[in-house]
Parts: C-alpha cells; structure tokens; sequence
C-alpha cells in the first residue's frame, strides 16, 4: 500500500486551531478514496508560509529523504510555503527524495504550478502586507498603538456596538510608570544602565517580560529607538515606522532595517506621557556624552569603562610619570615598578587614605582664605577681560547708530531750513537703511555676562564643602563623584622621608574655576 502523510498549517492571520483538524480531516478523506495508508501527520500551528523555518515541515523534509513516504498531501500549494524560493526548493526536494505532492486546491503538483502559483502567492503575500501597514498606519495617524505595547502602560480592551475589537488603545500603568521614572532619574544622575538593572532586580521588580532587567532593556539602542531610554511614548509622542524588516535569504529569518526619518510617522499623545521634559533632556545629554566617549578613537575598552574607584587613571608617579595601580585589595603603587621593574619607586599607599587626602584637599587646603582672595582676584579679572572683549563690538555698533541718528536729524534740519529735498535725498535713505541694520545687529547681540566679584569667596567655599558632603549621599553620590573627577587632572605620588620614616608625597592638580562651576551642580542636601 502507498504511504501517504498529510501537511496541514494555520498561519496567524487565522489563529484557529480547528483550521488544524479540518485540513487534515479532508486530506485523509482523500486518502482512503485512493486507497493510501496516512503514515503520519504533520503540522504548524500559528506559523506563517513565509518561510520554511517550521517544525513541521522541517520534519517532513527529513523523513522524506529517509524513504518513509512517497505522497506528501496537503489542502492548497500555499499551505506547504508561499514563498517562491522556499516552494521551488522544497519541489526539488521532494522530486530528488521520490515524493510526490497532490493538493485538495491544485492536485498533483507539476513544474507547470510551482511556477504559476509560486508567484500568485508571493504576490498574495506583499498585498497582504500593504493592506496590514495601511491598516496599522490609519490606527497610528488616529493616536492609536500600531502594535505591541511598551512597559509602563496597559491594553485597553473594549468592543464596538457589533462587537468586534477595539485596538490600538493603551492606558498608563501608574506602577510601572513610576519605575521608568526612577529609571530616567537614576541614569540622568550618573548611574550606568548594569547598575540600575542589578538594583531593580534585587528588589525583584518584574521586566518587561515579566522576568529580570538587563542592561540592554535600558539603554538599547538609540538609532532603532528600542530601550527604556529611547522610548519617545513616554514623552507623549508615538513614532510609527521607524524600522522595516525583510527576510534574510541565508535565514529565512526577519531582520530589521532603520527607516529614513522622513518615513516616520509621528503623532502627539499628550495623555501618554510619563517622563516630562526637563527629565527626558536630562537622560539625553548624558546619552551624548557617553556616545562621545564610546565614539573617541584611540580608547580601548577598559579607558571607556566607569571608573571603579573615586580617582582610578588620575594617578601618577612621580619618580617615572608612569600610572599608579592596585597593588591589592586596598593598596596602590607604581604600575612599572609592579609589572615592569623599570622605576625604583617602590613605595605604596592605602588607597581610602588616598582619596581622604584629596579630598581634604579639595575641602581644606583650598579654603584658606589666602588663597581664596587671590583666585577670585585672577579669576574676576580674567572673566572681566573676556567681557570687555566680548562687548567691544556692542559698544562699537551703539556708536555708529548714534552717529547715523545724529546725520539723519541734521539732514532733516536741513531740509527744514530751505535746502532742496533732491539734494539729501539718497543719503538720507542710505543712512536709514545703515540704522536698520544696526538696531538688528544690535537686536541680535546677548547682553554681556554680569562682572563677578572677590566676594564670592564665602559662596566658593561652601559650595565646595557641599560637593564633598555629597559623596557620602547615596542620592548624589555618582554624581558627585563623577563632578570631582572633573576637576581633578591629576594626582602624582612622590616618595618622601620623614627622618627614617619613608612616606608618599601627594600632589594634586587641578582647575580651581571648574570647581567652583561644578559644585553648584549639586543639590543642596536636606537638612
């Protein structure tokens, strides 16, 4: 007896599992009219013809090639694939293994089908998805989601008079809302995307999947705007089409390709909107730095990564200008004298006694009031120097319009007391188009900054002690860290005696001026 088996699939489109049982009940009726025994079923449930990355077919392929059949029977051509390549190929399969195909739809399928009706499914195929982006772009342009949904907001399901589905509509989810939130918040303050993800996870807050955060559900990926970071639904805009996806030929799997911005639709959903503006700009910024970090040439993994202590790659020697590493778990010293034997400088230090000097340094030594008068002394007449510079050309176009008002008043006068019209004429329109042009100029030119004064001492130095009081904040912390190491250009360890006593001499370089701009980054502590 003929050994038959049967294909049966449901693609998406359809979502009905009693498609599975129909297709296969008319194949085995056909079956026992032609008197084939059914050796087996095979089936894909939910699956699309796109591709022949299917169980069940795949199965198939592979039994056929064993001998196990010699019928494959299936209710229509486009039920095995409908796509031309794949139908074409799984054809020559069959034809090399000695297996014929007979469709309920077509009958025993020849060279003369797979051509025809290759092509009319594939083109089935490319309307299919004109009518489905038509549809979802009608849904978007009306406010509505094109598809899927983002964390931080529910499906609304409701139904329609008839009762068909309501689709597209989303409602904040205020639970989740508050974590991309305190996301947003965290990584705009300094906290790196891993930190924030092993923070969430401690405190077992469910994913988006409903399973754990990892770095990338975050930061993503900026220019495919995927991640909790990119994600411009929380800033009440949806953004439809930014990416298309086609089939790899190799695969058979969809991949994703970045659509030009001006095919992007975009609509304005207000009441959508979770993180405001001031956060979400926050988050970008520090997006850009850290794409200009990863992005400078020249840097190797490990010069890009967060710092892991307070002043890692600060650190110098100061017998051979070489850095300064750890030595251990709580030492640092001389990287060549360590690695290479090439400087004598063997001396080491604890690193918290380390980052206790600098940092007194930072409070203490650069709070003396000497030193105070002087900085601000240099500092207001370098900022003043800049701006009598900076305004010279203020003062210089006020001039001219003055001098240009006071010409045209005395044509005017002159006209008045008997001189012919003709004559001033011209000039008097040349001075008055020279007058619009400087009130634009003018118009156009900032006010000068305002003349800074030695007083500000006693505001330099308590915004200094606040930045230092801030490292022992956990809710500034990293971003206090990230302010000093700013400032700091370098630290160099010299080794020193004292008597017989030997001990490490610490220099630390700096910018006074960009301590005295950063410090007000800070929030003021609560009391």
């Amino acid at each position: 007896m003929i050994q038959a088996v049967i294909y049966a699939r449901y693609s998406s489109d359809q979502q009905r599992d009693a498609s599975i049982e129909d297709q296969v009940r008319i194949c085995r009726e056909r079956a026992e009219r032609e008197g084939w025994a059914v050796a087996s079923v095979y089936s894909d449930h939910g699956l699309s013809g796109a591709s022949l990355l299917r169980p069940g077919i795949q199965q198939l392929m592979q039994d056929a090639t064993r001998g196990k059949f010699t019928i494959v029977i299936a209710e229509s051509l486009d039920r095995l694939s409908r796509d031309q390549e794949d139908i074409a190929g799984f054809y020559k399969r069959m034809r090399f293994a000695g297996v014929s195909i007979l469709t309920l739809s077509e009958g025993e399928v020849g060279d003369l089908h797979i051509g025809l009706k290759g092509t009319m499914n594939a083109i089935f195929l490319k309307d299919l998805a004109d009518k489905t982006r038509r549809g979802i772009r009608g849904r978007v342009e009306a406010g509505k989601s094109g598809g899927g949904n983002s964390y931080g907001y529910d499906v609304v399901r409701k139904f329609e008079s008839d009762g068909s589905p309501v689709r597209g509509d989303r409602t904040i989810n205020e639970a989740q809302a508050a974590i991309v939130r305190r996301i947003f918040s965290e990584y705009a303050t300094g906290k790196s995307p891993r930190l924030i993800a092993k923070e969430l996870n401690a405190q077992a807050v469910p994913g988006p999947s409903g399973h754990g955060w990892g770095p990338s559900t975050i930061h993503g990926n900026r220019q495919r705007g995927t991640g909790i970071l990119n994600n411009e639904l929380y800033v009440g805009k949806l953004v439809w089409n930014r990416l298309r996806y086609i089939k790899d030929p190799e695969t058979g799997k969809r991949v994703s390709r970045p659509n030009p911005e001006s095919a992007w639709i975009v609509q304005d959903v207000p009441e959508l909107r979770i993180v405001d503006d001031e956060l979400w700009q926050a988050a970008k910024a520090r997006q850009e730095e850290n794409a200009a970090d990863w992005d400078t040439s020249g840097l190797n993994f490990w010069d890009r990564k967060r710092p892991r202590y307070l002043f890692s790659g600060l650190v110098s020697c100061g017998v051979c200008g070489g850095g300064v590493v750890n030595i251990n778990a709580i030492r640092v010293g001389c990287a060549n004298a360590r690695n290479k034997g090439t400087c004598d400088n063997r001396q080491t230090m604890q690193r918290e006694k380390l980052e206790a000097i600098v940092l007194d340094g930072l409070r203490e030594h650069l709070m003396e009031p000497e030193l105070f008068a002087l900085f601000c002394e240099e500092y207001t007449r370098h900022m003043n120097a800049l701006r009598i510079e900076a305004t010279s050309a203020l003062a210089g176009y006020r001039a001219q319009l003055a001098k240009v008002t006071r010409d045209i008043d005395r044509l005017i006068t002159a006209i008045l007391d008997g001189v012919g019209g003709a004559q001033v004429k011209d000039r008097i329109t040349s001075l008055e188009a020279r007058k619009e042009e400087l009130e634009l100029l003018l118009d156009a030119q900032d006010e000068p900054v305002a003349l800074l004064h030695p007083n500000m001492a006693l505001h330099y130095r308590r915004e200094v002690a606040r930045l230092h009081a801030a490292l022992a904040d956990e809710e500034h912390r990293l971003e206090a860290v990230e302010i000093i190491r700013s400032l700091v250009d370098r630290i160099v360890l010299t080794p020193a005696s004292e008597g017989k006593r030997k001990s490490v001499a610490v220099d630390l370089q700096g910018h006074l001026a960009g301590i005295l701009v950063s410090a007000v980054s800070i929030p003021p502590s609560s009391p």
